[in-house]
Parts: structure tokens; C-alpha cells; sequence
């Protein structure tokens, strides 16, 4: 059994001013991974159809609406009969793709870009929300983000280690020594837990806010994967911003894996 677990960034990543392509890509990343869901359904036939799958904004948005459309997509198939097994089967798909694209375009209409406290998530709430009590479900959580961090609320450093991501600690390393002197002065995001062996983590559409900054991605994905080992994460992946269909064949192979 599968549970899950989609992260949305709703930072200004999404700004189709500065990211154009954000809105769509996120858009058909998650419908590969509805019609995952979809697929093992049909395999498992209806009684054994017993998956989770819901989205996360961090925090919740003040907006009411947006958080009436994120509760419509908390789906759990346990708790389900077979009608309506039926139902999330024939609709799923449909329902993310247009709620997703309501999500975007009332986000990007209020130009709210309040970031993504997603340091916070996993410092506190990652394992309650994102792994089944029940130890025989998978536990997957992917992360749609460009890999810098910031929410304002979430601002602390620890020597060389921090809650965020941004220009201002990132830019000492942009150069071809980048590795060593990450390594050489233990660069990366503060740890606070190695508890998160029950989870998978797959983060999607890294990608440098500046094209001129061509380092930032290959720094980013090496301290978000340092940061996910330092967290004993089970399976983690990382992904720089590719084709969509270059995408779909990743995250197909990391939700059919083990």
C-alpha cells in the first residue's frame, strides 16, 4: 500500500514573471504521480485499494479558499468502500489537475509570495503527517520546489548551518571549488532529527533563480541531499528542473522502486 505525500513551494517561484514554465511543469509532475496512484489501484483491484494521498501548503495559506480546495484532495482509500474506490479511481487525475491549477492561478493572482517553511515541516511535522502509523504502506512525500529555502518565520543559523537557503549564504560558494569548501566549512541545512527511516523523499525542479548563478543547483542538490542522509530519510532523490517528460520517467521510477 501507498501512501502519498505532495509538498507544493507557493514561494515566488511560481511568479510567472520570474518562473514561467513553474505552473505546468508542477501541473504535469503531479498528474504522473495521480495516475501512479491510479494504476496501482487498478493492480491491487478494488478491496486491496486501500492508498493515501494528500497535499501539503506550509503553512497553511490564510486564504480560505485555497484551504477548502486542499482539503478536497486529502484522499484516503481505507476508509472507503468499493463505490467510492470507484469514484477517486475514474476522478483522481482530474480533480488534482484542475484544483492544482486553482491553487497556482489564486496564488499568483494575490502575488502573496509568503515562501515555503518546509524546514519547519520537517522539524516538526513531517513523520506525524507524512508516515502511516501503519507499517505496512510506503511512505512517499515529493516536493515540488526550486531548493532555495526561506519563510520569515524560520530564520536561524547554527555555525555554518541554516533553516534557509538564499543569496546571501549561497553566494560564497559559487564557484568550480564549490564541493570542497562546502565540505571544508560543513555547509548545509541545520538538522534537528534522524528518525525519518520509514520515509521516502523525492525533491523536484531545482533550478537557480539567477542563470548566471550556474552553481546553485549543483549546490543545492548536494546540501538537500546531505541534509536528507543527515535525517536517516530511507530513499531520497533530488532533481534539477528537466523536460517534463525527462521528469515523468523519474518520478516513475522512484515511486516504483524497492
Amino acid at each position: 500500500m501507498r501512501k502519498l505525500n505532495i509538498l507544493l513551494d507557493l514561494s515566488d517561484r511560481i511568479n510567472p514573471e520570474i518562473n514561467p514554465s513553474a505552473k505546468e511543469r508542477d501541473i504535469t509532475n503531479i498528474k504522473t504521480i495521480t495516475e501512479y496512484f491510479t494504476e496501482n489501484m487498478q493492480r491491487l483491484n478494488a478491496y486491496n485499494a486501500k492508498g493515501k494521498i494528500r497535499l501539503f501548503l506550509i503553512p497553511p495559506p490564510a486564504n480560505a479558499d485555497i484551504n477548502s480546495i486542499v482539503s478536497k484532495l486529502n484522499i484516503d482509500c481505507s476508509k472507503m468502500d468499493n463505490s467510492g474506490r470507484k469514484e477517486i479511481y475514474d476522478n483522481l487525475t482530474s480533480l488534482y489537475s484542475e484544483q492544482i491549477e486553482n491553487i497556482y492561478n489564486e496564488t499568483i493572482q494575490t502575488s502573496e509570495w509568503l515562501g515555503s517553511d518546509i524546514w519547519r515541516f520537517f522539524n516538526n511535522d513531517v513523520k506525524d503527517y507524512c508516515v502511516d502509523s501503519d507499517s505496512s504502506y510506503r511512505n512517499l512525500l515529493i516536493i515540488l520546489t526550486d531548493g532555495y529555502l526561506f519563510h520569515e518565520h524560520s530564520q536561524y543559523d547554527r555555525g555554518n548551518r541554516y533553516t534557509y537557503l538564499l543569496n546571501r549564504n549561497l553566494s560564497q560558494f559559487r564557484n568550480q571549488n564549490w564541493r570542497r569548501l562546502v565540505e571544508e566549512r560543513d555547509f548545509g541545512i541545520i538538522s534537528e532529527r534522524e528518525d525519518l527511516n520509514d520515509l521516502e523523499v523525492m525533491v523536484l525542479e531545482i533550478k537557480a533563480e539567477n542563470p548566471a548563478n550556474s552553481f546553485d543547483e549543483d549546490i543545492l542538490t548536494y546540501v538537500w541531499k546531505k541534509w536528507l542522509g543527515e535525517m536517516n530519510v530511507k530513499h531520497y532523490e533530488v532533481y534539477h528542473s528537466d523536460l517534463p517528460a525527462n521528469t515523468k520517467t523519474r518520478i516513475n521510477k522512484f515511486l516504483k522502486s524497492l
